[in-house]
């Protein structure tokens, strides 16, 4: 008897149609080894769990609601066998403050910040004086949402008409910008796959540049570094990795900068899109697409 499994994609959060894309990959990968359903969660998701009974459930969402602890709880609940991180894992890792300050504490060097919430009603003035403190530009990010979404960089000129953006988001974070090379590092089942180099040909690694072909960001594999700093950042990478006790596969995301890399974020479910970095990296190490997905669904477990 095929095991039953269901493919969660879609979702609430604004990476929506990047985790639509990202099911229906992986869906085609293994329709023909497993009874797969793809499931676009509403609120009676429960009710469809408890109708199919899957053996295991493979997390595709990408952002709120599916990265952030939210969606694994549920399945922790309800004692499903689901793939990705647990519950705390993914919930530190979506949030960028409090994964930052594990970084610092561990010695893992991550650009300056402070979190700003719009509900304090801080003046323009002090506001302002924290900002000059990281010096501009400086960049605006929502704390608990991926795929560079609501991210801007921001003079001082437009720091507040940018910041105002934002203000349906309540929490930010307010980062000191570092320039650089994009460099992204993977991480399967506790072992470094690699990392890649991207090249954009926009202002930077944007959500159009990491999901548009038409936006042409060019993809170096390996990254061009030398060996001493390629396995630098994979190791950099591990560290984070298992500091917050990820399970699967995690993508971290880099900056370098004056031969220092900084850790901006780490994502515990990246995209499994044609264009996503994560099949791309573990390509190049002769893991297929299947074998991937594969690996992903042997480590699914409810104890986190």
């Amino acid at each position: 008897m095929k095991k039953k499994i269901v493919i969660l994609s879609g979702g609430y959060s604004k990476e929506r149609e990047i985790s639509l894309t990202s099911g229906n990959e992986v869906y085609k990968s293994i329709k023909n080894k497993y009874r797969c359903y793809l499931i676009d969660p509403k609120g009676d998701l429960n009710q469809v769990l408890k109708k199919i009974k899957p053996d295991i459930v493979f997390n595709g969402l990408h952002g709120r609601y599916g990265e952030d602890g939210y969606i694994q709880s549920i399945l922790e609940n309800e004692k499903i066998k689901y793939t990705h991180s647990g519950v705390l894992s993914s919930f530190l890792a979506m949030d960028k403050y409090l994964s930052k300050k594990i970084f610092k504490e561990n010695n893992i060097l991550t650009p300056a910040s402070f979190k700003h919430t719009f509900s304090n009603n801080i003046s323009h003035k002090k506001l302002l004086s924290k900002a000059n403190i990281l010096k501009f530009p400086i960049v605006l990010k929502p704390i608990n949402e991926g795929s560079s979404v609501g991210v801007y960089i921001t003079n001082k000129k437009n720091f507040f008409k940018n910041l105002k953006k934002l203000r349906a988001f309540n929490e930010i974070l307010i980062e000191k910008y570092i320039p650089g090379r994009e460099i992204q590092s993977a991480v399967l089942g506790n072992k470094k796959l690699g990392a890649i180099e991207l090249v954009p040909k926009r202002k930077f690694y944007d959500y159009k540049a990491k999901y548009d072909k038409k936006a042409n960001t060019t993809h170096i594999m390996p990254a061009n570094l030398s060996k001493e700093n390629y396995n630098k950042v994979n190791n950099i990478a591990l560290k984070a990795h298992k500091l917050l006790n990820c399970r699967g596969v995690t993508r971290s995301d880099f900056r370098f900068y004056k031969n220092k890399f900084y850790l901006l974020e780490l994502n515990t479910q990246p995209g499994m899109t044609s264009l996503s970095l994560v099949p791309e990296i573990a390509k190049y190490n002769k893991i297929e697409f299947n074998q991937l997905i594969e690996s992903l669904i042997k480590d699914a477990s409810t104890s986190k």
